[in-house]
């Protein structure tokens, strides 16, 4: 799904009477990469959750639109991809494994063993695809949520705290999907991290 353009208009969140943030408001388009900056506690991981579907604004409006027609949010959510904290793994299956059964929920199974193995391989976890993920160290399940998160070639691709928990050498491969997806797709990051958010061709203050 190309050619995607996101809106946020007057977005504002509370919980407990609490305002989290108020009234943000940005667009963004294919082939563009966002970094959303603030400290902690500003409300980056509860925006990326609002742009993902997961959780509804207080107030304003989150609108996707595809050459200029607007997409229905049970649609969209085909397009976008999540890398976060709070996604969960299935523990007693193997990576492999894991990838087939989360294609089979989002893409109606249309999910080649090919495609799936060749991005085990891309993050490095060719060797590991047949063991069972409650052995993998936190790193491993990190790459492991990346190629879940690509596993549609996704429009969208928002991710949230993007290196936690990887070396080096994951590291590398992320800022390679980061600097590719920005140029085909949506690329949205969250992050306190500077190394991170000069990645991005844009930054967002979240306050």
């Amino acid at each position: 799904m190309n050619d995607i353009t996101l809106t946020i208009n007057g977005i504002s969140q509370e919980f407990n009477r609490r305002t989290i943030f108020r009234d943000l408001t940005f667009t963004i388009s294919s082939g563009e990469s966002l970094a959303l900056t603030g400290k902690n506690g500003s409300g980056k991981s509860t925006l990326i959750k609002i742009l993902s579907g997961l959780l509804t604004p207080t107030k304003g409006t989150v609108a996707y639109t595809l050459k200029g027609t607007k997409v229905l949010p049970d649609d969209i959510k085909s397009a976008i991809g999540l890398v976060s904290p709070y996604l969960q793994l299935y523990d007693e299956f193997t990576g492999l494994e894991n990838l087939m059964i989360l294609s089979s929920i989002r893409s109606n199974g249309s999910l080649t063993k090919e495609r799936a193995e060749a991005l085990l391989d891309r993050f490095g976890l060719a060797a590991r695809r047949h063991d069972f993920v409650r052995g993998y160290s936190s790193g491993m399940k990190q790459r492991l949520k990346y190629a879940f998160a690509l596993l549609h070639a996704p429009g969208v691709l928002l991710l949230d705290e993007p290196t936690s928990n990887l070396d080096a050498e994951g590291i590398e491969i992320v800022q390679q999907v980061v600097l590719e997806q920005g140029k085909a797709g949506i690329l949205i990051l969250a992050t306190n991290d500077e190394g991170e958010a000069k990645w991005c061709s844009r930054r967002f203050q979240v306050a």
